[in-house]
């Protein structure tokens, strides 16, 4: 869905339902309308259910997820937080590489990576960027 269905969300997700306990924790971590990556990992994790269930709650609740950990949206002013400026060293770029299948990786990968070759995530994000790698999925369906 693109930035014209912004506040549709729930659309996405026919025939799926609210589920109280999630919701509710999912609620109390939003603020105006947005919650961050982070919490909606935290809250699904804490409370022992999938990060993509987590995202569904937040689009039935019609939260915008932001502050993607990657760096991919959800910040101000220009939506993405990359660093254009990042050295990418010789043994992660050959990892993103191999892994990659038709110019992608999925979040769940690049979350990975980013831990084996100790670096951040938002590093991560950059990395791929600058080698016009496109992440997809993400794990909480946000694209």
């Amino acid at each position: 869905m693109g930035h014209e269905d912004k506040g549709h969300y729930a659309l996405k997700h026919k025939g799926k339902s609210i589920q109280p306990e999630l919701s509710d924790a999912i609620k109390a971590q939003a603020a105006d309308g947005m919650l961050p990556c982070a919490a909606a990992h935290k809250t699904a994790k804490t409370l022992g259910y999938a990060p993509k269930e987590a995202g569904v709650q937040a689009d039935l609740l019609e939260l915008c997820i932001s502050q993607c950990q990657l760096g991919l949206f959800g910040y101000s002013p220009n939506k993405k937080k990359f660093n254009p400026d990042i050295d990418v060293p010789e043994a992660l770029a050959g990892a993103i590489l191999d892994a990659q299948d038709e110019g992608r990786l999925s979040c769940r990968q690049c979350w990975d990576m980013a831990k084996d070759h100790s670096i951040s995530r938002l590093d991560m994000g950059s990395a791929c960027e600058k080698m016009e790698i496109r992440i997809k999925p993400c794990q909480l369906g946000a694209f």
